[in-house]
């Protein structure tokens, strides 16, 4: 019900937001009588943040067209290397008229990027993808949103997300290179576990950034409540049908719009600030601080469906069993054995101020891949950074990537 209560409210409120945004421009657009009005400015900048306030935010593009390489212009062309249910494998495909770049780009090393499945859509990892593009042939998971995902198609566990990612493994080759951020770095270690106990070609290395491998470790405020309430509580409270608008209609979802209030409410001063300054620049007329606001807001925002057979998996093996830990879990009835990994070197990052996957919880992974080389295990924490910190922004650019790309480079003879 409460999933209707939400999709009424989002209809009535899209005529105002529309109103508000047609309002800001008639108080800002240099041809209006209104723009010379005493307040003009202040007008339009309240007109401005009440209309994205109350407009629904759509999944943005990735929209990257181009990188250099070598100092080189190259364009990129999007495509689906392979199409599943809940998921799309993208390729960023280089091009480039340079003879002599063609074959660098060529021989260069190619990475999976594993983007987590927690309520934001992968163009959250935007930044990730177009550094790693400079030095890598680079793939992404694209997850769909569960409500435009007919009922008929079935559930989707967390059983099926590791299945996913192997595929995509096997799909690419194992000359590949796997990055992980935050959710995935669980489902992506169970998967390498277990093409390694079947002898499967592994990964030639894998990259986990800010993840719950152990969530017992310097628990955050989101391991205390996945710790404090019971599976039935989750699944009582936060699983809805979706409602019959959607392609998915009467499938169970933990909503988007619940996820992204949980979002707001770890840090709602920081939002209201955030707000606030916006609507100042805006009476200010800077325009490139408003800009980034906007862009930021608009990946933000845009949030996804869970298939709720995977969100509540994920609760109860990874924040409330501890199985991959314990040794206990299985995946199709195989048990998961990180130990059994002997030929996939491992990078795990850390941000020192990650409020989402606390101190220790990404670097628990060394204690489990006993079978690997001390020596091909190395662990980096990244000082003044917080969750995001550690795959997008400054710190990614200038601290972290250099250290992801030499480590690729490293392993990938």
């Amino acid at each position: 019900m409460l999933y209707q209560i939400y999709e009424t409210q989002r209809a009535l409120l899209t005529p105002f937001s529309e109103f508000a945004s047609a309002s800001a421009k008639l108080y800002s657009h240099p041809l209006s009588p209104f723009t010379h009005a005493f307040g003009a400015e202040r007008i339009a900048a309240g007109f401005d943040l009440l209309h994205r306030l109350a407009k629904e935010y759509e999944k943005p593009p990735f929209d990257i067209t181009s990188v250099q390489v070598n100092g080189v212009d190259v364009a990129v062309q999007e495509r689906v290397a392979l199409e599943k249910p809940f998921c799309r494998l993208l390729r960023f495909k280089r091009f480039t008229d340079d003879p002599k770049l063609l074959p660098k780009m060529k021989d260069q090393p190619t990475v999976l990027v594993v983007a987590p499945l927690s309520g934001h859509h992968a163009t959250l990892l935007r930044d990730t993808v177009r550094m790693l593009l400079r030095d890598h042939k680079v793939y992404i998971t694209d997850w769909i949103d569960a409500r435009m995902v007919p009922a008929e198609v079935g559930p989707f566990h967390l059983d099926d997300y590791v299945e996913y990612v192997q595929e995509f493994i096997r799909h690419i080759g194992p000359h590949v290179h796997v990055m992980s951020v935050c959710q995935p770095t669980v489902p992506v270690l169970a998967a390498i576990s277990l093409m390694a106990t079947r002898g499967e070609q592994t990964p030639r290395s894998m990259t986990m950034m800010g993840g719950p491998i152990d969530a017992r470790r310097s628990p955050t405020a989101v391991n205390n409540l996945a710790t404090t309430r019971s599976y039935e509580w989750f699944e009582n409270n936060v699983i809805y049908r979706v409602p019959p608008n959607y392609p998915g209609a009467g499938r169970r979802v933990y909503p988007g719009f619940l996820q992204y209030t949980g979002f707001v409410a770890m840090n709602p001063d920081r939002h209201v600030s955030s707000h606030y300054d916006y609507f100042l620049d805006l009476v200010r007329g800077d325009g490139d601080s408003a800009e980034a606001h906007r862009r930021f807001y608009d990946e933000y925002n845009a949030v996804l469906d869970m298939p709720a057979e995977y969100y509540l998996d994920t609760i109860k093996t990874v924040f409330q069993d501890f199985a991959l830990v314990n040794g206990t879990w299985r995946v199709r009835g195989e048990l998961v054995r990180p130990q059994d990994i002997k030929a996939t070197a491992l990078l795990t990052i850390e941000g020192e101020l990650d409020d989402i996957s606390g101190a220790g919880q990404t670097r628990a992974a060394h204690d489990l891949c006993t079978g690997i080389p001390k020596k091909e295990q190395p662990h980096y924490v990244v000082e003044g950074a917080g969750h995001y910190g550690i795959f997008s922004g400054r710190r990614w650019r200038e601290k972290v990537y250099p250290v992801v790309r030499d480590f690729i480079a490293r392993h990938d003879r």
